[in-house]
């Protein structure tokens, strides 16, 4: 029997969703925006199904951290964790930010 998985996704992931939102529709529509919003969340979850699909973000390898993984959705970097057959989603974030910072400040605490 194939282990079932259940896909949490924490406070922080729920505000980058939150500013992802907020940042697109200030340049589209909101249709196009809760079109965009409705993938990364989906993308989220096809985790259920994959979850090694993901691998451990370039930035990370250097530090020796293994246990965090990322997917991509468009220029999205979804990094996530996981522990037993709980994925947790710790961050959606741009890949055109500043990712080393970004995963120093939040994963690396």
């Amino acid at each position: 029997m194939t282990k079932k998985y259940k896909v949490i996704i924490d406070p922080q992931a729920k505000l980058d969703l939150k500013e992802i939102f907020i940042y697109a529709a200030m340049d589209d529509s909101v249709q196009s925006t809760n079109r965009l919003l409705d993938a990364l969340e989906e993308t989220c979850y096809k985790l259920e199904k994959f979850p090694e699909r993901g691998h451990v973000p370039p930035e990370l390898k250097p530090t020796g951290i293994k246990h965090y993984l990322e997917i991509h959705y468009k220029p999205y970097r979804i990094i996530y964790e996981i522990e037993n057959n709980l994925i947790y989603i710790h961050s959606v974030i741009d890949g055109r930010g500043n990712i080393q910072e970004i995963l120093s400040n939040r994963l690396l605490r």
